[in-house]
Order: C-alpha cells, then sequence, then structure tokens
C-alpha cells in the first residue's frame, strides 16, 4: 500500500490463489498499527500523531459519535497541523471538530471516483453542515479545501476502522461564517 497517492492506495494485499479472505493492511501512523477491529476513536487515541485531535474530540463531546455504529469519514489533522492552527476556542470546538467529519465511508477509492463523476471537485457535507471540497492536487494525491479556502493534503490514506475511514491530513481545516443546524433528514 502506498503512503501520500491516492492511486497507490486504493489497492489492497492480493490474495494468492489459495486465499479465501483478503486480509485489509492499515497503514501505521507514528509507528502504530490501526487496527480494522477498533472504532475511529480507538484508533485515533491509539496514534502517537493525533493526541491533540483524539483530546479536542473527546473535549468537545464530538467522539462519543466516533464510538457509534454509524460510518463516518474523518480528516485527522496531525498534531503538528494543531499547533500550527495555534489555540482552539472552547466555545467553537464541537463545530470544529464535526467539521472534519462526513457522514458516510469515503475511502481513496471512493474520493477517487467522487472526484471523477463530479467534474474534477466533490462537494462533501460535513457533520457540521458545512462543506468540504475534495480534488485531486497533483496526478496521485487528493487535497481538502474548506470554506476559507484553506487546503490540507492527505497524507496517510485509508485507515480502515470499525465504523469508517480516517484520512490524515497535513493541515487544519475550519468552517467559516455562524454556526449552522444541520438538517436532520
Amino acid at each position: 500500500m502506498m503512503i501520500g497517492g491516492a492511486l497507490g492506495a486504493v489497492s489492497t494485499s492480493d490474495p494468492t490463489p489459495s486465499d479465501d479472505v483478503v486480509t485489509i493492511m492499515n497503514p501505521m501512523i507514528g509507528g502504530q498499527a490501526m487496527l480494522p477491529d477498533r472504532d475511529i476513536m480507538e484508533n485515533l487515541s491509539a496514534s502517537p500523531m493525533h493526541g491533540q485531535l483524539a483530546a479536542a474530540m473527546k473535549e468537545s463531546g464530538v467522539a462519543a459519535a466516533l464510538k457509534a455504529n454509524g460510518q463516518f469519514t474523518v480528516f485527522a489533522p496531525t498534531n503538528a497541523a494543531f499547533a500550527a492552527a495555534g489555540q482552539q476556542s472552547k466555545s467553537t470546538l464541537a463545530r470544529r471538530m464535526s467539521y472534519l467529519i462526513v457522514p458516510g465511508k469515503y475511502d481513496s477509492a471512493a474520493l477517487l471516483r467522487t472526484i471523477s463523476e463530479a467534474g474534477g471537485e466533490a462537494r462533501l457535507r460535513t457533520a457540521e453542515g458545512g462543506i468540504l471540497v475534495a480534488r485531486m492536487n497533483g496526478p496521485t494525491n487528493i487535497a481538502i479545501m474548506d470554506e476559507k479556502g484553506a487546503t490540507a493534503n492527505i497524507a496517510i490514506y485509508d485507515v480502515r476502522d470499525r465504523n469508517g475511514i480516517v484520512h490524515v491530513v497535513d493541515n487544519m481545516i475550519s468552517p467559516s461564517g455562524p454556526a449552522r443546524q444541520v438538517a436532520l433528514n
């Protein structure tokens, strides 16, 4: 599995002709194994590169949703991305954390397909109610752009979890404008 390129990330380990089951190989993050039978929060909490994100998800109350049985895609900024973004306001923390989550399971293959079907820019509705734009950044990398125009490259693709997918991103992405109420239907 290739790290840092969506085209390589879509392939999984090839079974030999005698194999009956394909083993899912998750990338390691910071030398730590990410296990596909864990939920998203368990893997984020185990990642040495996501301590600040895991703490912010817990503090904001968003972590409970990422332990649920639904399917989610999380664009997970690293500790370095958190530090570069500066202090997180407690009053907007839940909103900012919900903006990193897209309901549904978008692995690299699904992102590539969605980008292609949408003519080069896929608009993804976040749990916060905002929009993230996914597009190609070069021939093999997907970039995510927030509503303010800030861009984060996906650095590690397809961390498969029991209840979704995590993509590690190199920059903090944030919603813009006033808080939105997400429709329940």
